[in-house]
C-alpha cells in the first residue's frame, strides 16, 4: 500500500488543504456569533485555494452538506437556495471580491450535490437545483471556454480562474446537452468575429459532437444546428462524411477521379468560409492536390478572381506555404492563406520576399521552447509560426490579447497586419530569430532586451503564435517609451502612439481627461473636434485613410467605469438603419460587450466586416477619451450641432463621467 508521501505533489497539497478546511468548518460551526465572520473568512480562503487545485471542485461537492451545516451561508444572500436567481450569477462570479466569488462557487456546488441526489436539501428539490444549474451554465457560457472580457481581466486577475474551474466542472457533471442551443448561438456569435484563437470554439464543437454521438441524448430542434457545426470540422465533404480519420481519407483521395476531387475541393472551401474553421481533412486534400490536382488548389481555397490572380502570380510561394502548414495541427493556416490572397497584399513588393524569408527562418531556442510550451509537439514550432503569420495577415482584425493587459501591443500587431504587413513580418523575424526587437523613440533606439518591465508582469500562453513571440518584446518597449515621457506636460500617448504604431498615427491629439486630477476637462470641445475629424457629415465626407489608435473608458453592464483600453478606429459609415456608426477594432478576445445604459457593442448585423465591432456614433463617442488626427485636417468643430453634443453628453453623464464631470 502506498503512503501519503508517495502521492503526487498536487494530491498531497489538496489533501492538506482539505484537512485544514475540515478544521476551519468545525471551528466555524462551534464559534459564537461575534467571531463567526472571522472564522468564515478562513473557510472562504481555503475554499478558494481548493477550487484552484485539480480535483478541488469534486472534493468540495462531496462536502457540500457539511459546508452548509457549518453555517457558511448563514446570514448571507445565499442562505436560502430556493430564492437564488441564476441571472445574478455572472455578476457574483465576476466580482473583484474573492469572498463573493467563492461563496457563489460553494453555493453552486451545493446545488450540484442536491441535483445529483447526494444531498437531500429541505428547501430545494433536485429538479429545482438542476434547472437552476442549467440556467447558470447558459448565462456563463463564455467563462466555460475561457473567453475573458476586459472587465474580468481588469478587476479579477488570477481570481478569474476560480469561476472558470467551477463552471467547467458543473458543465461536465450536469451535461452539456442541457445548454446545446445556447452553445450553438454562442459559437456562431464568436465565429462571426473570426478570431485567430479558435481552440475555445473547437472545444465547444467537440462537446456538441459528443452530445450528438450519445444515443441517450435527444438534441431535439437543436440537432440540425449542431450537425452543421460538427460536420464543418469532421465531415465537410462526401469523402469524409462519416469522419473516417485522416489516413483513411488520404487513401480515398487516391481513388477519386477529377470530378470527385472537384467536389471535395468545393465542399472543403464552402465549409471553411462558412465558419472560419478549417477541418483536419482540408490539409490532407490540399497536400494531395499539390501533386495530383494542381489546378484545383484555388477551388480548395475558395478563391475569387482576386485570389486566383495572386495564386497564379506567386504560384511557387503559395505551394511552399501550403506545404509548410498543410498538416492537421496547423490547418487553420489555410484559411489565413486564402484570405491573404483575397486581400491582394502579395502585390506589395516586399511581401513575397518577406514570406520566403519566413519559410526559411531559423528560430531561436527560446522561441522554439515558447511555441512548444503553448502548442505542444503535434508539429514543428516553425510550422506553428508560419500558421500564425498567415492567419494574422489574412485576419488582421482577429488578434486578441488573451488574458493579458497588453491591448496596446495587440492593437499594434493588428494595425501592422492591416496597414503595413511587411513591417509586421520584420517584427516577427527579429523576435523569433534574434530574441530582440529594437524600435526608435524620437531617434533614440530602444531594445526590448534592455527595457524595463512592461505592463504584463507575467504573460499567459493563450495567444496566437505571432503574439506569443512578439508581444512580450512590444510590451516592454511600449512601457519604456512611456517612461521616456516622464516629466512632460500631458498624456504620454500623445508622443508614444505615433512612434510605436507608425507614421500614419496622427500627430494631432485630443484627450478629455485631466491627467493630474482624473476629471473630465471641457468634454464638449473634445467631442466637437472628434465629430469634425471623423463624422462624414462634419469632415467633408472624407473617409478615414489610415486606421487610428484611440483610447476608450471601458464600462461594465451597469455603466460603471472599469479601466482604460486601447482600440483602433477603422471607419465611420452609415449602418443598415441609416444611422452613422463607428467601426473599430477591439483587441479584447470577444468584442461583443455590454457597456451599460443601452450601449451594447455589435459585431454582426450592423454592417460589420469580419473582426469589426461597431456602435452608433454618439454611443462610441461617449466612451472615447483619447483620439489622434491629422492636425492639418481638423474639420469644422463649430458646425457640430448642439443636439449631437447633447446626446453624447447624456451617455457620458450616465456612465463613467458621472463622478468625473464638474458640477453643472
Amino acid at each position: 500500500m502506498s503512503s501519503d508521501n508517495e502521492l503526487p505533489v498536487s494530491e498531497q497539497r489538496l489533501g492538506a488543504l482539505l484537512q485544514q478546511l475540515e478544521a476551519a468548518l468545525a471551528a466555524l460551526e462551534s464559534a459564537p456569533s461575534f467571531s463567526r465572520p472571522g472564522r468564515a473568512g478562513r473557510v472562504f480562503d481555503l475554499a478558494r485555494r481548493i477550487l484552484l487545485e485539480s480535483g478541488g471542485c469534486a472534493a468540495l461537492e462531496q462536502r457540500a452538506q457539511a459546508i452548509e451545516q457549518a453555517g457558511t451561508f448563514a446570514d448571507s444572500d445565499w442562505a436560502e437556495p430556493q430564492r437564488l436567481q441564476p441571472a445574478l450569477t455572472p455578476a457574483s462570479l465576476g466580482s473583484p471580491q474573492a469572498e463573493t466569488v467563492v461563496i457563489e462557487a460553494l453555493s453552486e456546488l451545493r446545488l450540484l450535490a442536491v441535483a445529483r441526489g447526494d444531498y437531500a436539501h429541505p428547501l430545494i428539490s433536485a429538479e429545482q437545483a438542476h434547472n437552476h444549474l442549467t440556467q447558470v451554465l447558459a448565462l456563463n457560457l463564455s467563462r466555460i471556454f475561457a473567453f475573458s472580457g476586459e472587465a474580468e481581466r481588469e478587476t479579477q486577475g488570477r481570481l478569474a480562474e476560480v469561476p472558470r474551474a467551477l463552471l467547467r466542472y458543473l458543465a461536465e457533471r450536469v451535461g452539456y446537452e442541457f445548454i446545446v442551443e445556447t452553445m450553438i448561438d454562442e459559437i456562431w456569435r464568436l465565429l462571426g468575429q473570426r478570431p485567430l484563437m479558435v481552440a475555445p470554439v473547437r472545444r465547444m464543437i467537440d462537446q456538441l459532437a459528443l452530445c450528438q454521438a450519445n444515443p441517450e441524448i435527444d438534441l431535439g430542434t437543436s440537432g440540425q444546428g449542431a450537425a452543421r457545426l460538427v460536420s464543418s470540422l469532421y465531415g465537410p465533404t462526401q469523402g469524409c462524411r462519416e469522419d473516417p480519420g485522416v489516413e483513411a481519407y488520404a487513401g480515398r483521395l487516391a481513388g477519386m477521379d477529377t470530378a470527385a476531387l472537384q467536389q471535395e475541393a468545393t465542399g472543403m472551401a464552402r465549409a471553411m468560409h462558412d465558419t472560419g474553421l478549417v477541418s483536419p481533412y482540408h490539409p490532407v486534400l490540399l497536400r494531395y492536390l499539390l501533386d495530383h490536382g494542381d489546378h484545383l488548389i484555388s477551388e480548395a481555397l475558395g478563391l475569387s478572381t482576386t485570389g486566383r490572380d495572386c495564386l497564379l502570380c506567386y504560384h511557387q510561394l503559395i505551394r511552399a506555404l501550403i506545404d509548410a502548414v498543410a498538416h492537421p495541427a496547423t490547418a487553420q493556416g489555410l484559411y489565413g492563406l486564402a484570405l491573404l490572397l483575397e486581400r491582394g497584399i502579395l502585390y506589395q513588393p516586399p511581401l513575397a520576399p518577406a514570406l520566403w524569408r519566413q519559410l526559411g527562418l531559423l528560430l531561436s531556442d527560446n522561441a522554439r521552447q515558447r511555441l512548444r510550451l503553448a502548442y505542444g509537439d503535434a508539429t514543428t514550432p516553425e510550422a506553428r509560426l508560419v500558421e500564425g503569420v498567415l492567419c494574422m495577415l489574412g485576419l488582421p482584425l482577429g488578434v486578441g490579447q488573451g488574458n493579458n493587459p497588453t491591448c496596446q501591443s495587440a492593437r499594434a500587431l493588428s494595425m501592422w497586419a492591416y496597414n503595413d504587413p511587411d513591417y509586421l513580418l520584420q517584427m516577427v523575424t527579429w523576435a523569433a530569430r534574434d530574441d530582440e526587437i529594437v524600435m526608435h523613440f524620437e531617434g533614440q533606439p530602444i531594445s526590448s532586451n534592455t527595457s524595463g518591465v512592461g505592463l504584463a508582469s507575467g504573460m499567459t500562453l493563450d495567444l496566437d503564435p505571432v503574439s506569443l513571440l512578439v508581444v512580450p518584446h512590444l510590451d516592454r518597449i511600449y512601457a519604456e517609451m512611456g517612461r521616456l515621457c516622464i516629466g512632460r506636460d500631458g498624456d504620454p500617448h500623445r508622443w508614444v502612439n505615433p512612434e510605436f504604431h507608425g507614421w500614419w498615427a496622427g500627430r494631432g491629439f485630443h484627450i478629455s481627461v485631466d491627467i493630474a486630477s482624473g476629471r473630465i476637462d471641457d468634454p464638449e470641445t473634445f467631442y466637437r473636434h472628434f465629430y469634425a475629424a471623423y463624422h462624414p457629415l462634419y469632415n467633408g465626407n472624407q473617409p478615414l485613410v489610415h486606421p487610428q489608435p484611440a483610447g476608450i473608458a471601458v464600462t461594465d453592464s451597469a455603466a460603471r467605469f472599469i479601466g482604460w483600453h486601447a482600440i483602433t478606429i477603422l471607419r465611420a459609415a452609415l449602418g443598415p438603419d441609416e444611422g452613422m456608426r463607428v467601426y473599430f477594432f477591439n483587441p479584447n478576445n470577444d468584442s461583443g460587450q455590454d457597456w451599460g445604459d443601452g450601449v451594447r457593442v455589435s459585431t454582426d448585423g450592423n454592417g460589420e466586416r469580419f473582426g469589426e465591432a461597431s456602435l452608433p456614433f454618439a454611443q462610441f463617442a461617449s466612451r472615447l477619451y483619447i483620439f489622434h488626427l491629422d492636425p492639418q485636417e481638423e474639420g469644422a468643430p463649430a458646425h457640430v450641432s448642439a443636439d449631437e453634443l447633447g446626446e453624447v453628453m447624456g451617455y457620458l453623464r450616465r456612465s463613467w463621467g458621472a463622478e468625473r464631470l464638474a458640477p453643472a
